[in-house]
């Protein structure tokens, strides 16, 4: 019992732990669409693409959220422009803009004299989190839950199949950007707890564990809920105790769970008994 009690006799343990748990379970039930729709390459994008937008927001001496979510936006419509007017593959786009407004980012952070720690950027700073960094973040976390509740069931048509959502009626180019928003949200939130550099874990990783476990989407999302709470959760204790890192530790426990449902999982088992030879 000392192992979980002695962390919790720190404030900033405690608000690490509830912090981490939130953002979790954000990104595990936005995971959940990410995976269906097989934007994980879209997640990275928009996670990297932030950068920049946090180092002119301080700068300028607005709030990080807001330059990060503005830049999340423009990098999607970039993507989108770009593969609009021109004959390159998606993915070869989402590479090109990613990468090219993440190198922004960098030679803005060594040009625009600050001190921003460029660590707890790319990597979080759970442990030292700030009173408005956690009042950003629930604020964000009811938008996107709230979003997602909302909007729920065409969502769901859109990610499973965009063609028969549109014949029948629904606005998929409207779905196509306010899904791509919110993951620009939960990413601004994710920068919090695991940074830039890993927050596609969180928005990738829950949603494939639970897709590995059950064909049924309302299952799926309690699932990737709970394992992104419970590695959010797990990783912050761990960190504690071994003295490293928190996002490292949250993303290796997420790993874990996925290997784990990967090679256990009761419809998509790798480790199965072989059956005996008769004689």
């Amino acid at each position: 019992m000392d192992w979980v009690l002695e962390p919790l006799r720190h404030e900033f343990m405690v608000r690490a732990l509830c912090i981490s748990a939130l953002v979790g379970s954000v990104c595990g039930l936005l995971s959940c669409y990410m995976t269906l729709k097989g934007w994980a390459l879209m997640g990275d994008a928009v996670s990297h693409a932030v950068l920049p937008g946090v180092v002119l927001a301080y700068a300028l001496g607005l709030p990080f959220s807001l330059g990060a979510f503005v830049f999340g936006v423009g990098s999607v419509a970039t993507i989108g422009f770009v593969q609009q007017k021109s004959r390159i593959k998606e993915d070869t786009v989402i590479g090109l803009v990613f990468t090219g407004f993440f190198a922004l980012g960098l030679v803005l952070v060594s040009n625009v004299r600050s001190n921003i720690d460029l660590f707890h950027i790319l990597f979080g700073n759970v442990l030292g989190i700030s009173n408005a960094d956690i009042h950003q973040t629930l604020l964000i976390s009811i938008v996107v839950f709230a979003v997602l509740l909302l909007f729920r069931r065409d969502l769901l048509m859109f990610c499973f199949d965009p063609t028969h959502a549109r014949s029948i009626g629904i606005n998929t180019g409207f779905l196509h950007y306010l899904l791509l928003s919110i993951l620009s949200l939960a990413a601004v939130a994710g920068l919090q707890t695991v940074g830039i550099i890993l927050v596609v874990a969180m928005l990738v990783t829950p949603g494939a564990t639970a897709y590995l476990l059950t064909d049924r989407f309302d299952r799926m999302t309690l699932l990737a809920v709970a394992s992104s709470v419970i590695s959010s959760v797990f990783g912050v204790f761990i960190s504690y105790w071994s003295d490293r890192s928190p996002a490292g530790c949250i993303v290796l426990v997420q790993t874990g769970l996925f290997v784990l449902a990967f090679l256990f999982a009761p419809h998509h088992v790798i480790l199965r008994r072989q059956p005996s030879l008769p004689g």
